[in-house]
């Protein structure tokens, strides 16, 4: 007998199989011992004698492949357009107030503007190209804003703050598509809208909201290639395909994935505006390829690992191809210039530098340098923190801080600090603690690629500081980020989910009325909590004026957020 199991949607409960492969294995095991005439079942579908109708699709076969995909009704897209103009509003409002190029600022909107001028990063010292450790990609972006609306604060800014609304919406509906829920897609959204340091990041001109956005893009892209790749193995089922078939036969018809094909390009974009971004690389491969073996597995494949590999491998490595690709076009100002940095490197130092290959060369010559660059950089400046205090809010920093006059009592005071919300990341802890919890009882899918994705954003720099003790920044955890609210997300879904039904009791099925009435009760306290945080953190998080004494009350954990 199939076992009850809750649903992943708080609203419906749903039946799973215990044997992993379903009934269909076991469907087409029986029919070919049932079947008359000479040889085994060969054909790519189940042949059935004349008048005799093909046997429906198991239920739980049905239930494993079939993805979440609610329909986007009018009603859903109305909630989100309201949580993505929250997240504008609070991005764009006086984006230019604070004058002056802050923090980092110092480098990539003038680097952003040399690209526009010379095509390259330009050092006006000597007259020639400008040494720099990151690639092109980001810069390029925010020279779209400085060419649109000239070379000031907010020419500089507006890409970033685009960038980091549009953010905004593309969690919201991939936060809906994992949860089959409008609410809680809405309740990931509005959490990331009010995260003070995705806030400020998407009201500076720096990189690191671009390469969040690339990752977070990547993995719609990605949740979509998963649904699509099932969606046609269903199909085909439904059609009456024999997944024991050997080689093609037991396949579905070829289809090129083109989601899967989009995810690496923008993977590609990613690690061309910060090298971190190949760390998703890795991982959103290794899910593709895990997924794939895992609907085989559920549509009844006999060696699901062996086929996955075999089918998968040539697009694994087409992607890897797109990636170099994209990554390779965001040099082209460098490739193009006679005066980027080292771009005749093998020229001006008496080696022979073919036309495209030497191009090549030197620009792997460049990288090394630039690795180099980051693996010994150890310099300690006053807001650098370790990975294991960034969850904690351990070392905040100050993009930009102004008493005019003695600071104390009513001096007016003007800071922008990049500080997450304190309730929203110090309840990053416990969630994930939760998502591990939940996502072991019940073997769900998603609770495990949430958990990747905070992962591949995080674990590396726990690894740098302890290898090489590298000078780091809290802003480094941001492409975790939407994998952090979907974590917190998860939670308060599970939250909400009724109470399962004792079985011993043999009474009917309770609606779980109460407990849904409850979690969202909890879900609903909680999210106003984080946004009375917001609101409270929200005069330095944008440079507003306040009094110093106001200023210092919000400096809750005293010289640490100093």
């Amino acid at each position: 007998m199939p076992k009850l199991r809750r649903s992943p949607n708080p609203s419906v409960l749903h039946l799973r199989c215990a044997d992993d492969r379903g009934g269909y294995h076991a469907e087409h095991r029986h029919r070919s011992r049932q079947r008359t005439g000479p040889g085994p079942v060969t054909a790519s579908r189940v042949d059935n004698p004349p008048g005799v109708p093909r046997p429906a699709l198991p239920d739980a076969v049905r239930r494993r492949l079939a993805p979440f995909d609610p329909r986007g009704d009018l009603r859903s897209w109305v909630a989100t357009a309201v949580i993505v103009a929250i997240a504008g509003v609070l991005r764009l409002l006086n984006l230019a107030q604070v004058k002056g190029k802050i923090f980092d600022e110092l480098y990539y909107a003038t680097e952003a503007h040399d690209l526009l001028v010379h095509g390259i990063e330009w050092d006006e010292k000597t007259n020639a190209g400008k040494y720099v450790v990151h690639p092109p990609l980001g810069k390029w972006m925010i020279a779209l804003g400085e060419w649109l609306f000239g070379y000031n604060e907010f020419g500089w800014r507006i890409s970033a703050a685009v960038t980091g609304t549009v953010s905004v919406l593309i969690l919201v509906r991939v936060a809906r598509r994992m949860f089959g829920s409008t609410v809680l897609g809405c309740a990931a959204g509005l959490l990331m809208a009010l995260d003070g340091m995705q806030l400020v990041l998407s009201r500076a001109a720096l990189l690191d909201i671009f390469l969040m956005f690339f990752v977070l893009a990547a993995f719609g892209t990605l949740i979509l290639d998963r649904d699509a790749r099932r969606r046609r193995w269903l199909r085909a089922l439904a059609d009456g395909l024999d997944p024991t078939a050997p080689g093609k036969r037991g396949r579905p018809r070829f289809a090129v994935p083109w989601w899967r094909l989009a995810t690496f390009a923008l993977l590609g974009c990613a690690c061309a505006v910060k090298w971190s971004g190949v760390w998703y690389v890795v991982v959103f491969a290794a899910l593709m390829l895990y997924w794939e073996a895992q609907t085989r597995r559920s549509a009844g494949v006999r060696r699901p690992w062996r086929d996955a590999l075999l089918d998968e491998t040539g697009w694994l490595v087409l992607g890897g191809a797109i990636v170099g690709a994209v990554y390779l076009a965001s040099w082209t100002g460098w490739f193009a210039s006679d005066n980027g940095y080292l771009r005749h490197w093998l020229r001006d130092t008496g080696q022979r530098e073919a036309p495209v290959i030497g191009a090549l060369q030197n620009l792997w010559h460049y990288h090394h340098e630039a690795l180099k660059f980051h693996t010994g950089l150890q310099t300690p400046h006053p807001y650098q923190s370790s990975a294991w205090q960034w969850l904690l809010l351990g070392r905040p920093v100050a993009f930009q801080f102004h008493c005019f006059g003695t600071c104390g009592g009513s001096t007016p005071t003007l800071e922008v600090l990049l500080l997450g919300t304190p309730l929203l990341w110090w309840s990053f802890i416990p969630a994930l603690g939760a998502l591990a919890w939940f996502g072991i009882a019940r073997r769900d899918w998603r609770a495990g690629t949430i958990g990747l994705g905070v992962i591949a954003g995080l674990l590396p720099w726990f690894y740098f500081a302890a290898a090489d003790n590298r000078t780091m920044f809290s802003f480094y955890a941001i492409p975790a980020e939407p994998f952090l609210i979907l974590a917190v997300v998860y939670v308060l879904g599970a939250i909400m989910a009724p109470a399962r039904v004792p079985a011993r009791t043999g009474g009917a099925p309770e609606s779980g009325g109460d407990r849904r009435l409850i979690g969202a009760i909890v879900a609903g306290v909680y999210v106003l909590l984080v946004a009375a945080c917001f609101a409270y953190f929200y005069p330095i998080y944008v440079g507003d004026t306040i009094p110093y004494a106001d200023w210092a009350a919000r400096m809750w954990l005293g010289n640490r957020w100093i």
